[in-house]
């Protein structure tokens, strides 16, 4: 079967952000979603998932352990468990991504407040 944000479930996350859900197994969830300008998600971290963005399109910050990197199109990050993290659009553009988690991040995910 094809699969593509036509035809996956979704959702609205955080300040206006669209998430397309194009797979969703235990042990596998790859999204493709989509932040506009000046947007950013809440510190968190996961116990089992791993994860890794892959950016389809603009720019993303990622804040990582007190760390900060910037990933271009193209390009992808890897966050590993208990890695605490969010992402965050800056710029005045779209941001477009796909997020693969192993195992799925389904009541895996933690808030921190900073």
């Amino acid at each position: 079967m094809m699969i593509s944000k036509e035809n996956s479930e979704h959702y609205i996350w955080g300040n206006n952000c669209d998430s397309w859900v194009l797979l969703n197994s235990e042990n596998l969830s790859i999204k493709q979603e989509m932040m506009p300008p000046k947007t950013k998600e809440q510190l968190h971290f996961h116990r089992n998932a791993q994860q890794f963005f892959f950016i389809l399109k603009g720019k993303a910050k990622f804040h990582r352990d007190e760390n900060i990197f910037e990933v271009s199109e193209n390009s992808g990050f890897h966050i590993l468990p208990n890695q605490i993290h969010l992402i965050e659009n800056d710029t005045e553009n779209d941001l477009e991504f796909l997020v693969i988690s192993n195992p799925s991040t389904n009541n895996d995910r933690f808030a921190v407040e900073k």
